[in-house]
């Protein structure tokens, strides 16, 4: 179960590494705004289900609460990035006097970050825990 949950981990980290190369590949396409960022909108809606499954794995994986806890509350920053994105999509940037919806929109990206270095974390401890684990089958 241990393994099943640090493979779910990686694969929550490749995801949101991955996101970041689409935000970045949309931000400097030619292909119209509306359109750039479709593939990140989408696989966005991923970086969800996964910390969600993980949270749910973890305690019968018997991983430390720590991890359970922190799976959920990459849930959370995942819930959150989807609302700083809808509101800074709504404010929009419509070259006029509000600067709210590019500054949400930074907010987003900083958020992103930190989603990236709690799932860093999550995967760095369930590798721990597994390969400890795994030692004490061995010398039992």
């Amino acid at each position: 179960m241990r393994r099943a949950f640090t493979a779910l981990a990686a694969l929550n980290v490749l995801v949101i590494l991955t996101q970041f190369f689409l935000a970045a590949a949309g931000a400097f396409t030619t292909v119209p705004n509306d359109e750039s960022f479709d593939a990140h909108r989408t696989l966005g809606y991923v970086t969800f289900l996964l910390p969600v499954l993980m949270a749910v794995l973890a305690p019968p994986a018997g991983l430390p609460r720590r991890v359970t806890g922190m799976s959920a509350l990459t849930a959370g920053l995942v819930t959150v990035q989807v609302l700083l994105a809808k509101v800074a999509e709504a404010l929009g940037d419509d070259g006029g006097t509000t600067t709210a919806g590019p500054l949400l929109f930074g907010l987003h990206g900083l958020n992103g970050l930190a989603i990236l270095a709690i799932s860093g974390t999550i995967l760095r401890q369930a590798t721990t825990s597994s390969r400890a684990a795994e030692r004490a089958r061995q010398t039992s």
